[in-house]
């Protein structure tokens, strides 16, 4: 076969067989996902038959975590991240921590040295955040204020390792590696340790600042200035160089990684009107090359690991799925956040993905670790990312017995927590005839601001307790926790109150709240706030009072303005 269309020959293999056989897994009930990486293993140099050009592949696979991390930036705003920094930062820190010590002992178990049990446990406390993006986006839950948790923690997560990924060629001498510097010689020492942290550093800040000073006002500029052209094609041409073009120039400038330099440009193109056009211009591209992303991940896998090593796997598997999973979800706790946000954050966690490659792949290059970590690395990424979904189904009858009164969870949630009760000094007539506001996100900030405005009493119950805290410095009443439970809407004095307005994105809970107030008050009434039609017709066969869907209530505002307009057109003639 011609040497000039190994390419062609490579994403039509790549892309064929995950189209066969995530077709066969959702015909078995499967996750697509389980597919694509079956299709890698079959197209690998493992089995017999075709094999794909392995390093090709890999560069594909980079350039779909490039838009797949581009997407995540799409969505999630500075705002977004500064809003979840005191549990994201200190919770992705310490399970780090927890899940490296894990790893460590295991490795140490079987005899391997320090180092190699060092990058080891980094590589299996890594999660995948291309992994979570599609899990959350499948279930619809990317925009709720848990999804913004579980990809702020790992964000954290990513920037440890890119610091982990510089400083550990430095470090390898001490550790019983290699060192081997930028120049590709031996050597290394402290001052080299501490002249490399402080490049790092320094390199990782210079990005950011140029990111947020210039990225922020520039490239929504270029994208505008394009969009007035008229041109989709260009439109959606400068979309994906921004993304693919920024992600190379803070590798190649900065050091800094190709999936957090992406994810940067999605946040300083999330600040352009356009971003929503962006989003949805860039999907279809993303969503191939995130196929050929779990496609060339099976290439890499080696089935002999499951029958020679079945018992080292399994103790590799259980530390992913269940050790730093229960890590996290004790951590989360402890920062008083909810057992709902604690269960969402340990099933993000439950796998791990590119960065554990890369940690893998630099460890046996640098004779940390023996090649056999890396194989058992890779095999538990695979299995530990077909078992994710299952992960998140389980959480939700776990959430159900967590959340009740008598749970574990629950009680721990309002123990000694002062933002899960309403302050004594709370006004006796604020809490008489006042509205319940559940959630205070873009939509839940316009209700409150017009309420104030117009001098109507109102009781915040909000998930993020940085808002509450926030809400409570500026004198408005404020309550954390989920509103799903009771116990949130009796703090909010929901009993006295004369409306209950659920303005969360979150609809999970809409029918819990909505017992709950009528429960205690028979007379309250309730609006709620929806996405699509299915949510609609089912709230208000449930007699869920006044139901409110976005395009809806656009199309009717718009269509007030046009015959507005127009009868005072026909009134001037």
């Amino acid at each position: 076969m011609p040497h000039n269309i190994s390419l062609i020959t490579t994403i039509a293999a790549a892309l064929g067989a995950g189209l066969l056989f995530g077709y066969l897994a959702t015909r078995l009930k499967l996750p697509a996902l389980v597919g694509y990486l079956a299709a890698g293993i079959i197209i690998g140099p493992a089995t017999p038959g075709y094999v794909a050009d392995a390093a090709l592949a890999g560069q594909l696979a980079e350039i779909g975590v490039m838009l797949m991390m581009f997407g995540v930036g799409l969505h999630f705003s500075l705002d977004d991240l500064w809003d979840v920094r005191k549990v994201a930062l200190p919770g992705a820190v310490l399970q780090i921590a927890v899940a490296t010590a894990l790893g460590m002992g295991l490795a140490h178990f079987w005899g391997w040295t320090i180092g190699g049990g060092l990058v080891f446990g980094l590589a299996l406390s890594v999660a995948s955040t291309v992994v979570l993006l599609r899990a959350l986006e499948e279930r619809g839950i990317l925009d709720s204020f848990n999804g913004r948790i579980a990809v702020g923690w790992l964000v954290v997560e990513d920037l440890v390792t890119v610091l982990v990924l510089v400083l550990l060629p430095a470090l390898a001498g001490s550790l019983g590696g290699e060192v081997i510097d930028a120049a590709g010689s031996h050597g290394g020492g402290s001052d080299n340790l501490w002249t490399t942290l402080a490049i790092t550093l320094g390199q990782v800040a210079a990005f950011i600042v140029l990111m947020l000073v210039v990225g922020r006002k520039l490239f929504p500029w270029i994208l505008w200035q394009v969009a007035r052209t008229g041109s989709r094609e260009l439109f959606t041409l400068c979309v994906i160089a921004a993304a693919v073009g920024i992600a190379y120039a803070s590798t190649h400038y900065f050091g800094v990684s190709f999936a957090l330099g992406s994810f940067f440009a999605g946040m300083v193109l999330r600040e352009s009107a356009l971003a929503h056009r962006a989003a949805e211009e860039s999907l279809p591209l993303r969503d191939a090359f995130a196929v050929l992303f779990f496609v060339s991940v099976g290439m890499l896998f080696e089935p002999s690991i499951l029958t020679e090593q079945p018992l080292k796997l399994l103790a590799v598997v259980a530390i992913i799925i269940v050790g730093k999973s229960v890590a996290a979800f004790l951590l989360v706790l402890l920062l008083r956040y909810p057992a709902k946000t604690a269960l969402m954050v340990s099933a993000s966690l439950a796998q791990i993905g590119e960065f554990s490659f890369i940690l893998a792949a630099l460890g046996v290059s640098l004779k940390l670790m023996p090649v056999e970590g890396q194989s058992l690395i890779l095999a538990g990424a695979i299995i530990s990312i077909a078992l994710n979904p299952v992960v998140f189904r389980i959480t939700q009858p776990l959430e159900r017995w967590l959340s009740k009164d008598h749970g574990l969870a629950a009680k721990f949630d309002r123990t000694a927590d002062p933002l899960a009760e309403l302050p004594m000094n709370v006004p006796h007539e604020h809490l008489r005839n006042q509205v319940v506001l559940v959630g205070y996100g873009r939509v839940g900030r316009r209700i409150a601001a017009a309420l104030k405005e117009r001098g109507i009493p109102y009781v915040v119950a909000e998930q993020n307790r940085e808002v509450v805290d926030q809400l409570r410095k500026e004198g408005t009443p404020a309550v954390a926790g989920n509103a799903g439970e009771p116990a949130v809407l009796i703090q909010a004095h929901i009993a006295h109150a004369a409306m209950l307005v659920i303005a969360t994105p979150d609809t999970f809970h809409v029918r819990a709240m909505i017992e709950t107030a009528r429960a205690l008050n028979p007379a309250i009434k309730t609006v709620v706030r929806t996405h699509n039609d299915a949510e609609a017709d089912l709230l208000r066969s449930e007699r869920a009072g006044e139901i409110f869907m976005g395009e809806q209530e656009l199309a009717k505002g718009m269509t007030a303005y046009v015959i507005d307009t127009l009868k005072k057109t026909d009134h001037a003639h």
